[in-house]
């Protein structure tokens, strides 16, 4: 069993919406480390005022036990009760800018980014809000793509060597394209790489975009679009209902597919070219092997679950299914050989629209899955070795305090220091009314 956690709080988590800001699958990189900082993102009010409105926060720590500092960007107030939007974290590791993307669900960009070395040399720099740009509704080099910028959804960052790639959704569920956008340390712009994933009468959801050694990997499942009144009406807001007239009931098909030069080319997993993003091509629902699993919609399949890559090139993806006649949660394979497995997860109930769970890769190559229960403030984490080539899965840890929200981790403190640090949210006290944003620390 792992030893308990330390806990740090970074900050009070708004409870009276109906949807939470902090804790989301597709927040990919919320709480992440770089050059002995560690950075996490959520949203709260301002101390001394109401709970609305609520404003993006963003605090840093001097690692392992520093205390955490937080700026807060009391210049742009978040109002919309939506649980898409969220804020999103990318650092680039070659000018040492921070970058972030925030409150969007079909919406325009809305980005800010930092003054340059502010990650590379943190102690240099004061932690305030004047070290980052104004909220802008352009990448910085992109000025001239603003059309594309005007129907943003689901922000990921990413490092890409000594770059920073940056992707997003255009399109509503159900019809929809992403994007990928590379920032370039040596210029500090970005640029346009196309449209990666490209939706016909469907979109792609997207479970990971992770870059391990010198290649890109990137999982998703296709949502079907199914027709409803006033859907190419411009001013139609039903596809942004949390539950939708295209909800995840369409889901279907686990998919697969790499780069081996930084987003611009991509194959399959036989390794067969399907798409040159600087021709104009895309990935798209035709282009052939890019199925890992076959699963139709009305089984259970969850979007933008969770996405690891082990230091062989082993990808993990974390879903749930019913084709053995149950729900269940699922760990899907793909070996370094290239073979595609899939075992049920026990000790937890991976049922239909549960919130999501998170995967992680250790120093020394086990496979950490962080499980929110769906209902109970149950937190749990299974493990899984290398040894078994992750087939066994053994309960490691187990807690109540933490509301049903869905954990995310730092990557690459993991795979550094090998501490799990979990950003999720925690009860202050038994009525379960108050809860805070938090920080897990795991040492393995």
């Amino acid at each position: 069993m792992l030893p308990d956690p330390s806990i740090s709080v970074l900050g009070p988590d708004p409870t009276h919406r109906k949807c939470f800001l902090n804790g989301n699958a597709f927040q990919q990189d919320a709480i992440q480390s770089f050059n002995g900082w560690q950075y996490a993102c959520f949203y709260s009010p301002l101390p001394s005022a109401d709970d609305e409105p609520l404003y993006v926060h963003l605090s840093r720590r001097k690692l392992p036990l520093g205390k955490w500092e937080t700026l807060v960007f009391d210049d742009y107030a978040q109002t919309m009760d939506d649980g898409h939007n969220t804020v999103q974290l990318g650092i680039c590791p070659g000018d040492g800018t921070i970058h972030l993307s925030f409150d969007h669900h079909c919406d325009v960009l809305r980005f800010r980014y930092s003054r340059l070395k502010i990650a590379q040399h943190p102690e240099d720099f004061t932690w305030e809000a004047k070290c980052f740009s104004p909220t802008l509704d352009f990448l910085p080099g992109l000025q001239g793509e603003k059309a594309l910028f005007g129907y943003v959804t689901y922000p990921r960052f990413g490092p890409l060597s000594s770059d920073l790639w940056f992707s997003f959704r255009t399109g509503k569920a159900g019809l929809g394209d992403d994007h990928l956008c590379v920032y370039k340390s040596a210029t500090g712009k970005y640029q346009l790489l196309g449209t990666n994933l490209a939706g016909i009468n469907n979109n792609p959801y997207i479970h990971g975009i992770d870059y391990r050694n010198s290649r890109l990997y990137v999982t998703w499942v296709y949502r079907g679009f199914v027709w409803y009144e006033g859907w190419d009406d411009p001013k139609d807001t039903k596809h942004k209902a949390q539950a939708g007239p295209n909800s995840g009931e369409n889901n279907y098909n686990i998919c697969f597919a790499y780069s081996d030069d930084e987003g611009r080319t991509w194959r399959n997993g036989a390794g067969l070219h399907i798409a040159d993003l600087s021709k104009g091509e895309s990935v798209t629902p035709a282009s052939p092997g890019i199925v890992a699993f076959e699963i139709p919609r009305g089984s259970g399949l969850s979007n933008q679950e969770s996405q690891a890559v082990d230091h062989e090139g082993g990808v993990h993806v974390l879903n749930r299914d019913k084709m053995s006649g149950e729900q269940r949660w699922k760990h899907y394979y793909r070996s370094p050989k290239a073979d595609w497995t899939q075992h049920a997860l026990p000790h937890v109930e991976g049922v239909y629209g549960g919130k999501r769970g998170r995967l992680a890769i250790s120093r020394d190559d086990d496979l950490y899955l962080v499980l929110p229960h769906h209902k109970s403030t149950t937190l749990s984490i299974l493990k899984a070795t290398k040894a078994t080539r992750y087939s066994e899965y053994e309960l490691v840890w187990r807690q109540d305090g933490f509301p049903p929200t869905e954990p995310l981790v730092d990557i690459l403190r993991l795979d550094r220091d090998n501490v799990l640090s979990v950003l999720t949210r925690a009860n202050v006290d038994r009525t379960g009314e108050r809860k805070n944003v938090v920080v897990l620390d795991f040492q393995l």
